[in-house]
Order: C-alpha cells, then structure tokens, then sequence
C-alpha cells in the first residue's frame, strides 16, 4: 500500500534515504521536475528495480498523478512498502 501526499508539501516526506523518483519520459523531465529527482521512465521501472533500494522511501512523481500512481502499485507488488505518491504530479507542483 502506498500513501498519496499533496506535492506542493514534497519536501515534507523527503526522510533521509528517502529515493525520489519521476517517472515521466526524459522529454518531460527535461521541461522541468522537483530538485532532487531521479529519471526512471514508468515504462523502464519494472526492468529497473534493482537501481532502487526497498528498505528506504521511494517518493513517487509525474505530470499529474496518474503514472505515479501506477509505479506506486508496482513497487507495493514487488516488495517495497513505504512509496509516497506526490497528489497532481507537476501541474499541483509549487512554481520553481
């Protein structure tokens, strides 16, 4: 189960460790994303588990919310049990 978090407050549930994911494709990404962001297309992320760490936080991100949502399912699938989904994706996101 993964827990939905307004991204407007995504500083708050970035704890030590804690992985920061955008799931969104590198054209997305390169338009803008949150400081501290690591690009894994939602497509790539089932082939690119081992790059994450399942006893730390994976906080989850994307343009709205919904593939967030989706990568969210998936890592709860495989194992990973404390995934924050960012509520809006960049649209809710503060202005940089």
């Amino acid at each position: 189960m993964h827990i939905d978090h307004p991204v407007a407050d995504y500083a708050s549930v970035l704890i030590n460790g804690a992985q920061f994911i955008d799931v969104r494709e590198p054209a997305e990404v390169a338009t803008g994303t949150l400081p501290g962001t690591t690009n894994i297309p939602l497509g790539e992320l089932d082939g690119r588990l081992d790059e994450l760490d399942s006893s730390h936080r994976v906080v989850l991100l994307c343009r709205s919310g919904g593939r967030s949502t989706i990568a969210a399912e998936l890592l709860n699938r495989h194992g990973f049990t404390d995934v924050v989904n960012l509520e809006g994706g960049m649209l809710a996101a503060p202005p940089a």
